[in-house]
């Protein structure tokens, strides 16, 4: 709260619903949720779900690419039948493959090439290439091939089981004591806790692990989301800063009016240092201190500025080169351009995820307009709901346990 003589310095709501709507619609609002996949397949509706994947993907093919595609699939779990295929993860692995192979079938050959060699950047919404994704990865890929055979099954999933434990509370570890929290981290920490408790639950399902061992599980993981919430929304409360847009009858200086922005330089010094909360390779740090900048069309001058080591896209939704040749500009179109900027206010969410706005309000508001979109953001990440995922009533906690369907590779 802030005095300015005798009147509260307070923002109204509009103002604070204007700035998070125009953030949001700019793509900067941070997101920390669990992919609508892997909330489906880990369900007791995993075997519903397969099967409707399945018979939509064949549909949707030509006779020849149908014979083809159940001729791959079968190859690769050894049969038609896939035993506890349409259970949790082994569901959700073959929704992966059901994917994979499906793309194979029909894409040209060169395509087919093309995607052997590139592994897949994300999945479920973190990047392959964290420890927590490369995990999840590599064992998804390794469960069709295994399912079949239940010794097997077992001992790769208690192998994997207890390598994404270790990682899990490692990542836990550097985001509260090694300052190494961001919505990245978070989003990672809550897609493999998610994941690592249904490898559990299936390890149930495999008699290797008593009921018990999830029922701890469970606490253990909603005890530290509570503490991960507590600790982003701090987080959050020191890194959001905003500014005020001035209005054309105002000034600002030159310096002042100089757009928020992290250069090159910081960026590599920031992704080559122990700050990033994982080991990823050197070309994914290069790719990290690229940044995705984005301008949007929101009011009449908007620009957004996020950050995204899995790729990098530069667009740009401005009447800028006046359908000139060569993209030229001429001198009173910078200039004009330049003085626009100068006008805008700035939004920093996080590092590198920023933008400039027009929204027009007191400066002195500044200081309680942060602290209220700390609040709007929190609420519009729902993270109560996903914290339930680890709550979830004793009822659908033993219907987990006693799933048991197997999937057939039926021709349609």
């Amino acid at each position: 709260m802030i005095l300015m003589g005798r009147t509260l310095c307070l923002p109204s709501p509009a103002t604070v619903h204007e700035l998070f709507s125009v953030a949001r619609d700019a793509g900067v609002i941070p997101d920390v949720s669990l992919d609508p996949v892997l909330t489906t397949f880990l369900s007791l509706d995993s075997s519903a779900a397969l099967q409707h994947q399945f018979a939509y993907a064949q549909r949707s093919m030509s006779t020849e690419h149908q014979a083809a595609f159940n001729l791959n699939l079968t190859s690769i779990v050894g049969g038609r039948r896939v035993a506890g295929g349409g259970v949790g993860i082994v569901a959700l692995a073959l929704s992966l493959l059901l994917d994979q192979v499906a793309h194979q079938v029909q894409a040209p050959a060169e395509d087919n090439l093309s995607s052997h060699t590139n592994k897949t950047k994300r999945i479920f919404g973190i990047s392959a290439s964290s420890r927590i994704g490369l995990m999840i990865q590599d064992y998804l890929q390794l469960v069709p091939g295994i399912t079949n055979d239940e010794e097997k099954m077992a001992e790769t999933t208690e192998l994997y089981d207890n390598w994404l434990k270790l990682e899990l509370v490692d990542h836990f570890e550097r985001m509260t004591m090694k300052k190494r929290m961001s919505t990245v981290s978070m989003q990672q920490w809550l897609t493999g806790a998610a994941f690592h408790l249904h490898m559990r639950i299936h390890q149930v399902r495999l008699n290797s692990v008593p009921p018990g061992s999830v029922r701890s599980l469970r606490v253990s993981y909603k005890t530290g989301f509570n503490h991960l919430i507590q600790g982003y929304t701090a987080y959050l409360r020191r890194n959001i800063r905003e500014t005020a847009a001035l209005g054309p009858d105002r000034t600002r200086s030159r310096v002042a009016s100089r757009p928020i922005q992290t250069d090159t330089s910081n960026i590599t010094n920031m992704t080559n240092s122990s700050s990033l909360p994982f080991n990823i390779s050197l070309s994914d740090k290069l790719n990290a201190s690229r940044a995705l900048s984005v301008t949007a069309g929101i009011g009449k001058c908007c620009k957004a500025r996020v950050s995204n080591a899995d790729f990098e896209l530069n667009v740009t939704n401005r009447l800028s080169v006046d359908d000139k040749p060569n993209n030229t500009l001429d001198s009173s179109t910078v200039h004009r351009e330049e003085e626009e900027d100068s006008l805008l206010g700035q939004l920093v969410i996080e590092p590198l995820r920023n933008m400039s706005h027009n929204v027009q309000h007191h400066a002195c508001e500044s200081p309680a307009i942060q602290q209220a979109l700390v609040t709007r953001i929190i609420n519009s990440l729902d993270l109560e709901r996903h914290k339930n995922f680890f709550t979830s009533p004793e009822k659908v906690l033993q219907g987990l346990f006693r799933q048991t369907e197997d999937f057939e590779l039926t021709a349609n």
